[in-house]
């Protein structure tokens, strides 16, 4: 594999120090006119999650381009879009501490944005309520619905689906606005075949708890879905109203190892500088504290290496080579033949771009756009 870099490909003045996380702006541009194409064909809402890239430029792309708002992790994540001007936001994260919302509720209160909420107890129920009357608000709530992933929400098929439902329509400081769902356990299929399998039965099971509402009396006027698999793997969107991805703006090796994306839509990368060189391996100057030491979304198991080299400047063209394992500060990447140079500039492919964002405070924007702020990185409260 050669590893010389194609300088025409990129000028200088495009090439800070490295390590850098690096977002190529045409296939960014791409990944978020395909998926609001899903949207619109299908007939559902786009709402992006952006804890993948935690930026107000992109968030504004994706809502310019057609998405109803977007979706946040945690209340000091949605704060930040909030005072940047989103309008309408949903925190996908269960509030168990209503002082946790004081501020986020004040900021939208003031700016005039509309802010929604999921719950999937009790005490969450009791806990968004306390919140909405000490701000005098009335706050629209979804119900988590467990589709597979078993980490929060009610069980489809037991008595809390009626009871936590019915305990954020009985109150008069909450509405009760339908039902959400992240089948993450899309991550761990074996191909796209198999994500849509996930993707079908994660449907299946919100319109059955749907239907059970209603037979209780409780009209389902939303059902909301996510994850960047299921939704680009996804065959039938009947009776879903609402999308939530978040990946794929940027993608990674986790997409294009489902094959849901392949290395030409990868829009993120961190690039590297070769400063040493050992018989078996190439260092580098991007370590955990960069790349991260994920192997992918949810604790993916079975995955070879921390991400895959290429030229810097080029085209991700092969397999490239794997980033067999890192320290703190160094990423050593395996050679398949001749040392490569020091100074040789590197462009790494990551296993999951949402965590890389997170731990860099810019993008370096490529196609002359510069460098942008990761605006709600470490919100993480």
């Amino acid at each position: 594999m050669t590893m010389a870099m194609d300088a025409a490909a990129m000028d200088a003045a495009e090439l800070p120090a490295t390590p850098c996380v690096v977002v190529d702006h045409g296939r960014l541009e791409a990944n978020l006119r395909r998926v609001q194409a899903i949207a619109d064909t299908n007939g559902v809402r786009l709402r992006p999650h952006v804890k993948t890239h935690k930026s107000v430029r992109i968030a504004g792309m994706q809502v310019a381009g057609g998405a109803v708002g977007i979706t946040a992790a945690k209340p000091g994540e949605a704060l930040v879009f909030v005072e940047a001007g989103i309008r309408s936001v949903t925190v996908a994260y269960p509030v168990v501490d209503p002082d946790r919302i004081d501020g986020l509720l004040a900021a939208g209160r003031e700016r005039g944005a509309e802010l929604r909420f999921i719950a999937d107890h009790p005490d969450g129920v009791a806990a968004l309520a306390a919140a909405a009357r000490r701000h005098g608000v009335s706050l629209p709530v979804l119900m988590k619905v467990d589709v597979g992933l078993h980490r929060i929400g009610v069980d489809p098929d037991g008595p809390a689906a009626l009871d936590v439902a019915g305990r954020i329509a009985a109150g008069p400081d909450l509405v009760f606005a339908g039902l959400i769902a992240h089948a993450g356990h899309a991550y761990g299929a074996s191909g796209p075949s198999a994500a849509a399998d996930v993707a079908e039965a994660e449907r299946l099971c919100l319109l059955g708890v749907a239907d059970r509402l209603a037979r209780a009396g409780l009209r389902v006027d939303e059902i909301s879905v996510g994850s960047t698999p299921t939704v680009l793997a996804q065959r039938d969107f009947t009776g879903l109203t609402e999308i939530r991805p978040g990946n794929y703006v940027f993608l990674d090796l986790t997409a294009v190892r489902l094959g849901v994306a392949t290395l030409d839509d990868v829009a993120l990368s961190v690039h590297a500088t070769v400063v040493g060189c050992t018989d078996r391996h190439a260092i580098v100057d991007a370590g955990s504290k960069v790349l991260s030491s994920d192997l992918g979304p949810h604790g993916t198991t079975g995955v070879s290496g921390f991400g895959r080299a290429f030229p810097a400047g080029g085209p991700f063209s092969g397999d490239g080579l794997v980033v067999e394992k890192l320290s703190e500060e160094h990423g050593f990447v395996r050679l398949a033949g001749a040392p490569i140079e020091r100074g040789t500039r590197l462009a790494i492919v990551p296993n999951h771009s949402c965590v890389v964002a997170n731990l860099a405070t810019e993008l370096v924007v490529m196609d002359g756009q510069g460098a942008w702020p990761v605006d709600a990185r470490a919100r993480v409260r």
